[in-house]
């Protein structure tokens, strides 16, 4: 059973090669995915590992978590499953309503006072 790792405070300059070569000396890698910004492709510091056994994702951790690759201190964990987020953006949602919804009714000037 394969089983995902989260790792965290990941070097900039790290490639999805290195990560793999590093986690190998700890059992299987199956895949390897470093997240980048999707408008600018730029790494985000963390990415995911995915071992091909759970006995090889305990060594990978107890093994890589706190311990130093590329002059940044590791964080290596069992990865949590992705929460649904929050659609943002244009277009519905936000319970808005229409245009001009919110604004209220006449009333206009001179007091309140209606016409008689």
């Amino acid at each position: 059973m394969e089983k995902k790792l989260y790792v965290g405070n990941l070097s900039f300059q790290a490639t999805e090669d290195d990560i793999r070569d590093l986690f190998a000396q700890h059992g299987e890698v199956v895949s390897v995915k470093i997240i980048t910004d999707a408008r600018t492709g730029s790494p985000k510091g963390f990415g995911f590992v995915e071992m091909a056994t759970t006995e090889d994702a305990q060594k990978a951790i107890s093994s890589l978590n706190g311990s130093t690759f590329m002059e940044r201190s590791l964080t290596v964990d069992e990865a949590k499953p992705q929460q649904p987020r929050e659609r943002r953006g244009f277009g519905g949602g936000a319970g808005r309503g229409g245009f001009n919804k919110n604004r209220g009714g006449g009333g206009g000037f001179g007091g309140g006072r209606g016409r008689r």
